[in-house]
């Protein structure tokens, strides 16, 4: 295998992935905007974000049951749905916020999300050799820099108040990402698909290694969303409590760099993964992770350097686990399952993700910030006890080439 040619084509594709899943926030960062300007309730608010995350889990449903990720060319793909979904959320700018129809162009945005995401992560694997957690920790990465970028794009508005900008930019950077995912390569040739048979998605729940790497997924996923769709908000208002000249401009850029960090996280997780073991990195990952959860809220409205570099602690510990939980899925799947097994595991994580993306301003307003966010540790704590079951049994030994 070429090497020059392999980091072209796996370039090629983390920069498709960052372009495309842009989108998934780009309401979402928007909000405190749409707050003030349009008094939106924090349960509209929340749909902003969750309506993206039923999108995908609809998706990642007909996906499955249909075997389309293993069955459709990966490209062509992930080049439709990255088309439909810019469409779709460039639309936005033409409708009142409050608007139902806003809900459903989020819906759909979400829609075409399962062929982007999981499609993204089987064009990669198909360059993996004795290095899948770092490729997929990369792939995760661009994910993660994908998500925080219209935070950035915020700032393309000068004046910090026109909500639309941020959401065609986002658009734009999803229709480049539609035509350059045409011109990547694959690392080699993708197995038959198996024959159509929905019952196949049932293996991973039949098969106890892969059901147990689900579960240490599902609990990672029950914190990641709910931080990322809220951490700009709760930054906001912190800055704004502890007396900060600029809040909102402060709050963007810490907001971007709180989940942009988490790229980091992820390719130093890979790295670290592919050498030390899947299981001991995600359970590190995740008891980091789920004591930030806890003790973030005591710093609310508190010196904004202190609470911004544990949120950035936060931010790269909240992601690195991810892309493990990814390739654990890869090396313990059959190699003609492979799609189909991954938008399994995404479909019911982000599920899961939907109760506390609507979950936080509801504890927000029972127990205000300095307590809303212990709720997520939850997760990573039944997270950790997956995979120290997942370490236990025989059939690890796939994982990481032998390093559990």
């Amino acid at each position: 295998m070429n090497t020059s040619i392999k980091w072209r084509a796996i370039t090629l594709i983390a920069v498709c992935q960052v372009f495309a899943l842009s989108l998934w926030f780009s309401a979402t960062a928007v909000i405190p905007v749409l707050k003030a300007e349009f008094d939106l309730s924090g349960f509209q608010a929340s749909l902003l974000t969750s309506s993206v995350a039923v999108g995908f889990v609809l998706g990642t449903l007909i996906s499955a049951v249909l075997s389309l990720a293993d069955r459709v060319p990966p490209r062509a793909f992930f080049a439709a749905a990255t088309l439909v979904a810019a469409i779709a959320n460039a639309c936005i700018v033409f409708l009142d916020p409050l608007s139902p129809v806003v809900i459903l162009l989020r819906l759909v945005t979400g829609l075409c999300m399962a062929g982007i995401y999981p499609v993204g992560m089987k064009i990669i694997s198909t360059w993996a050799k004795n290095d899948t957690g770092l490729l997929v920790g990369l792939l995760v990465g661009a994910l993660t820099l994908g998500s925080a970028v219209p935070h950035i794009l915020n700032l393309l508005d000068t004046s910090g108040l026109d909500w639309r900008v941020p959401l065609l930019a986002s658009s734009g950077l999803a229709l480049i990402s539609a035509v350059l995912i045409c011109f990547t390569k694959l690392g080699g040739p993708i197995p038959k698909a198996p024959k159509f048979d929905p019952a196949l998605a049932l293996f991973a729940w039949k098969y106890k290694p892969l059901r147990l790497a689900n579960f240490g997924y599902f609990g990672h996923m029950w914190e990641l969303y709910a931080m990322w769709a809220w951490i700009g908000v709760f930054l906001l208002e912190s800055f704004r409590l502890s007396g900060i000249a600029e809040p909102r401009f402060e709050a963007n850029l810490a907001t971007f760099a709180t989940i942009a960090v988490g790229g980091i996280g992820s390719l130093l997780a890979g790295l670290a993964a592919d050498r030390v073991g899947r299981t001991t990195v995600t359970i590190l990952a995740m008891a980091v992770s789920g004591s930030c959860a806890v003790l973030i809220g005591f710093l609310f409205g508190s010196s904004p350097m202190l609470l911004t570099i544990v949120a950035l602690i936060w931010g790269m510990s909240i992601v690195a686990d991810s892309a493990q939980f990814s390739t654990c899925v890869i090396e313990l799947s059959p190699p003609n399952m492979i799609g189909t097994m991954l938008t399994i595991q995404t479909c019911i994580g982000f599920l899961i993700s939907l109760a506390t993306i609507h979950l936080i301003p509801e504890f927000v307003d029972i127990v205000s910030w300095d307590y809303a966010f212990a709720i997520l540790a939850i997760g990573p704590l039944l997270g950790v006890i997956a995979m120290v079951r997942l370490r236990q049994l025989p059939d690890s030994v796939k994982l990481a080439n032998g390093h559990k």
